[in-house]
């Protein structure tokens, strides 16, 4: 039982990559287009950066007053919360059915 958890743990982390793969991207070009100043901050290439994706993790889009790029980053946000969240749980309760053997 603690096997099939851990899968569903999984499955969320899945569902959270799916989304970030839609609303990332969509965030980045927003971010291009109307904000060029964080735009050089990230630099070419910012898909897997890690000062992108710390900047989104902090929630320092908020600080840009733009409620459009709110609406893309929040579930960006949510979803990268989504994918660290279900692998860590699913490695929990993987390390707890070896152990528990």
């Amino acid at each position: 039982m603690i096997l099939f958890f851990a899968l569903l743990f999984v499955a969320v982390a899945i569902a959270g990559a799916c989304a970030f793969v839609i609303f990332w991207p969509l965030t980045l070009v927003h971010v291009r287009d109307r904000h060029p100043q964080v735009a050089a901050e990230f630099g070419a290439g910012a898909f897997l950066k890690p000062v992108a994706l710390g900047w989104l993790l902090r929630g320092a889009y908020h600080d840009t007053r733009d409620r459009q790029l709110s609406g893309l980053a929040t579930p960006a946000r949510i979803a990268l919360l989504c994918i660290f969240t279900g692998l860590g749980l699913a490695g929990i309760l993987a390390l707890w059915a070896v152990a528990s053997d």
